[in-house]
């Protein structure tokens, strides 16, 4: 349900992606308060006539239209929405992730940590204190966009990008922390390895992890 409490001032950019599609677009950085928003301003823009499809993305929307549908009205339409939407709370689950940091499975905790300043035992700590919020999914089939990552611990993605990520790899890239849910090129720092599948495109729910749920890693071993 959305909230009647006053919303986030955020301004909107919408920009024409095709002749079929507008991408609503917030700058600023990743706060939940406006994830939140975006939340419910993606439940009511699906709901719009003329609207096929909407994809929800980390502060942004992009909104695929009907064929026919004129894109300069509901450009319009959009960002009269927006005005009129307040952040919602999604119910999630808590989703525990086992992870075992370090080792041939996260090549990069022992770098990252040194360019932050910390030990390993201290980097781990602090990646795997806080509780997460997935705040969108994107990149590949249930990988998730985390909010929630200690700045101590933000850092830069790699200037040149592996060809090949092991699905369950867990990963920090600028000031986000994810886990890699299929085997593909990434240029986020890996440092730790978890079991558990993040897709099954036969399943009921296919994607372990969904917008809103809250996410914990598990330290279940430290490897030099």
């Amino acid at each position: 349900m959305t909230e009647t409490t006053p919303h986030p001032v955020v301004s909107i950019s919408i920009s024409h992606m095709g002749a079929s599609a507008l991408l609503v677009q917030s700058e600023g950085p990743l706060l939940l308060a406006v994830q939140r928003r975006y939340w419910a301003y993606d439940k009511a823009c699906s709901q719009l006539d003329g609207v096929k499809e909407t994809v929800l993305g980390m502060h942004s929307l992009l909104v695929c239209l009907k064929p026919d549908h004129d894109p300069l009205a509901m450009k319009a339409t959009l960002a009269a929405l927006w005005n009129e939407t307040g952040p919602e709370d999604i119910a999630g689950r808590l989703v525990e992730i086992p992870v075992v940091y370090g080792g041939d499975t996260g090549v990069d905790l022992t770098e990252l940590a040194a360019r932050c300043g910390l030990s390993v035992d201290e980097a781990v700590a602090l990646h795997s204190g806080p509780d997460y919020i997935a705040f969108a999914l994107g990149s590949q089939p249930g990988f998730a966009y985390l909010g929630g990552l200690d700045p101590k611990l933000a850092t830069p993605r790699r200037a040149q990008p592996r060809l090949s990520i092991e699905q369950g790899s867990v990963v920090i890239g600028g000031a986000q922390a994810g886990v890699i849910s299929k085997t593909s090129p990434s240029g986020w720092h890996v440092i730790g390895k978890t079991d558990l599948a993040f897709f099954d495109e036969n399943a009921e729910a296919p994607s372990l992890i969904m917008p809103g749920d809250s996410i914990r890693f598990i330290v279940q071993d430290i490897k030099a």
